[in-house]
């Protein structure tokens, strides 16, 4: 069968099994588990006959939900969040990995353009990050203290407020994305092309690694989930431009909703960014090897959590379907 041909007859039936596990669609218990049934074997076909299209995503997705659903009892709200986390998101993140990809690719692709363009012409470090902080910095660097900027604001004040800017900037690389996927795109673009500016600035006053072992201790969490927040967009505009098997309006509703699901887990990564930058950054008396650990473990976490782990748990959840349709 072709695969347009087995998605059209059965759409009606996977659309009534997604409205009942994800928008609590009232059923009986018997019709969902036998919906249950039928979409693992569909799985199993999917699988087997369609390996590299999307809906085997899509079904692996609705099952492993579906899964949880129907075998485990009602948890408390706190054991929700955990779940959320642990399961929830990172099975649904899975199927947005190639938007993962080409947020982070313009977003790199832009800061090596402000990098290019301050190198140059070094006064569009000035146009960029503006004539008080060029002329502040530089005070600094006179002042044998080129990081003192993470040292003047009383610690939380400096926590509270870069979170809140810091969770601004990423609701508007998701929001902007209502914009047909170019409004994420520019604002990964004006952000990356700041982030090249800033980082340039050091190496032309022969500080690049002592910006390096500063900068990124809570600029590796605070820029990566800036680009996670820009892919949610792309999700988001994406749905709009490309509704595939869905109309339009239906395809923008999964998008919206997978997109403030994917903004709402960086959540946590933005509060501790916040965290590094107002407690732990102004400590630049630190030995590198703390600098160097605490950056390749942020790292780590984001790569972890947003790439590694939600590829292992759908794979993990793909063979268990698929041999529970046996």
């Amino acid at each position: 069968m072709h695969e347009a041909a087995f998605i059209k007859k059965n759409k009606e039936k996977w659309q009534l099994f997604e409205d009942v596990i994800r928008n609590n669609k009232e059923i009986s218990p018997n019709k969902l588990s036998d919906l249950y049934i039928e979409v693992t074997e569909d799985l199993s076909y999917a699988a087997t006959f369609y390996p590299e299209s999307n809906i085997v995503v899509y079904l692996n997705s609705i099952a492993a939900e579906s899964h949880r659903k129907i075998y485990k009892t009602k948890k408390e709200s706190k054991k929700r969040l955990i779940d959320f986390y642990r399961y929830d998101f990172p099975i649904m993140f899975y199927q947005y990995q190639k938007q993962l990809l080409i947020a982070f690719s313009v977003f790199a692709f832009f800061t090596l353009v402000g990098m290019y363009s301050s190198y140059a012409d070094i006064d569009f470090v000035r146009l960029i990050l503006g004539d008080g902080y060029v002329n502040m910095t530089l005070d600094n660097i006179d002042n044998n203290d080129p990081m003192a900027v993470y040292k003047d604001k009383n610690k939380m004040d400096m926590f509270l407020g870069i979170t809140i800017n810091n969770i601004r900037v990423a609701l508007l690389a998701f929001a902007f994305g209502m914009f047909f996927t170019v409004g994420s795109i520019y604002i990964m673009m004006k952000n990356g092309i700041m982030l090249g500016s800033f980082l340039y600035f050091f190496i032309d006053k022969d500080l690049m690694w002592e910006s390096f072992r500063t900068i990124w201790i809570h600029g590796t969490i605070e820029i990566s989930v800036i680009i996670i927040a820009g892919c949610a967009g792309m999700v988001m505009g994406n749905s709009i431009l490309f509704p595939k098997t869905y109309s339009r309006l239906e395809s923008f509703k999964k998008g919206a909703k997978d997109g403030v699901t994917i903004v709402l887990s960086t959540v946590p990564f933005f509060i501790l960014a916040g965290f590094l930058e107002g407690y732990v950054t102004r400590h630049t008396e630190m030995p590198d090897w703390l600098a160097i650990m605490i950056i390749g473990v942020s790292l780590f976490m984001v790569i972890f959590y947003y790439v590694y782990y939600p590829i292992k748990l759908n794979k993990e959840l793909k063979n268990k379907n698929h041999d529970a349709a046996l």
